[in-house]
């Protein structure tokens, strides 16, 4: 963060659902400082001023900046691989507007699994960017395991809760687990009895299995409708009972590879305001398609889908601001979209400090163009 103090002016501004024309913005100490309309901006003091129109055209558009709450590394780089590599692919979706992350780990051996936490957790600690780990197993379904080994998913039993929880020292802030694991459900209240955000996905579970978790303080459905039953007209599964539970939110991946354009239309509309854009992007996003690790497992990236051996989708090649066009293109409308990348998913791991543009909020914010091309980012204090 610098300490100039700017204005950002001539905008649509597109915050908190809404959509303002010829907005502008203070910012101040890292802060939002004050915001108005037309040529009030004048009579604020600021050290820079900057007309979002000459640097971004006419149409130019300001929103909050992104936040993800599901990804595994992008540039090259995973998040597995330890402190320089989530430096490295945090830097590659800033610059595609995600200002805050919440770093997500594959499964990986307890011990293994452990490391990398302590490692992510010493990023956060010097990192305001990263808002903390995510664990996306071991504690998974095998017969939803996605891109996670089979032979390394575990039930979440109390000592392997132990020791996970123990190497994140503090910085543990989401969980993906399967909640009709042995201990599953009791493992769902542990964890948001300490103020972990407990998602369920890679999961078997059914409509009412899936109410119970949610009922026990599980709060998000990690990439609805993927790795989970789907949404049948006589068993709604997970997404059915997700979608008809105002505690919950969505993960959705708007890359057109993991859901259709139309799924992705019904799901806003099934749970308005509950929709969070996440990326689940592995190494590949933002960098050459070619072979990666996801984990341990190999990948190999064409055509901008990734994909295991036997053709298993191994998370995306997906930025947040590719996320957003496609998701208009799917025709949600603008302050929807924002909103699902910005303010949803802050809220949804507790953080509602993030996401906003609104006076005294942190001063992460993304200037696009018209065709929703990220143009410049700028990112707050902590």
């Amino acid at each position: 963060m610098d300490d100039l103090t700017r204005i950002i002016h001539s905008v649509r501004l597109v915050d908190d659902g809404a959509s303002t024309e010829d907005a502008w913005v203070r910012i101040a100490g890292g802060r939002v400082a004050a915001s108005g309309t037309g040529e009030s901006w004048r009579d604020q003091g600021a050290d820079e001023v900057i007309d979002a129109v000459e640097v971004a055209g006419d149409g130019a558009v300001l929103t909050p900046g992104f936040v993800d709450i599901h990804g595994h590394g992008g540039g090259g780089f995973a998040y597995d691989d330890g402190a320089d590599a989530i430096r490295a692919a945090r830097a590659v979706h800033l610059g595609h507007g995600t200002t805050r992350a919440v770093v997500s780990l594959v499964t990986a051996p307890l011990d293994l699994l452990a490391r990398r936490a302590a490692a992510v957790a010493a990023v956060a600690r010097t990192d305001a960017g990263v808002l903390g780990i995510h664990l996306e197993g071991p504690f998974l379904d095998p017969g939803h395991r996605g891109a996670h080994d089979p032979a390394l998913l575990v039930p979440p039993s109390p000592d392997a809760l132990d020791r996970l929880v123990e190497a994140c020292g503090g910085a543990l802030t989401q969980i993906t687990l399967a909640p009709e694991l042995p201990g599953g459900l009791a493992a769902v209240e542990r964890l948001a009895r300490a103020g972990v955000t407990v998602a369920i996905g890679h999961t078997a579970a059914d409509a009412e299995t899936a109410r119970r978790a949610f009922d026990a303080g599980a709060r998000i459905l990690t990439h609805a409708f993927n790795a989970m039953p789907g949404l049948h007209h006589r068993a709604p599964g997970p997404v059915g009972a997700a979608t008809g539970d105002p505690r919950v939110t969505l993960e959705v991946i708007a890359d057109g590879i993991h859901l259709h354009p139309d799924v992705i239309r019904i799901a806003f509309a099934a749970a308005p305001g509950r929709i969070a854009l996440v990326t689940d992007a592995m190494a590949a996003a933002g960098a050459a398609e070619g072979d990666y690790l996801l984990g341990a497992l190999a990948v190999r990236v064409e055509g901008g889908t990734a994909r295991l051996a036997d053709g298993t989708i191994a998370g995306s090649t997906l930025t947040q601001d590719a996320a957003l066009r496609l998701t208009v293109a799917a025709g949600i409308p603008l302050p929807a979209a924002v909103a699902a990348l910005t303010r949803t998913p802050a809220q949804a791991i507790g953080r509602p400090e993030f996401g906003s543009l609104a006076v005294g909020a942190v001063a992460d914010a993304v200037l696009l163009d018209a065709a929703l091309t990220v143009r410049r980012v700028w990112s707050g204090t902590a």
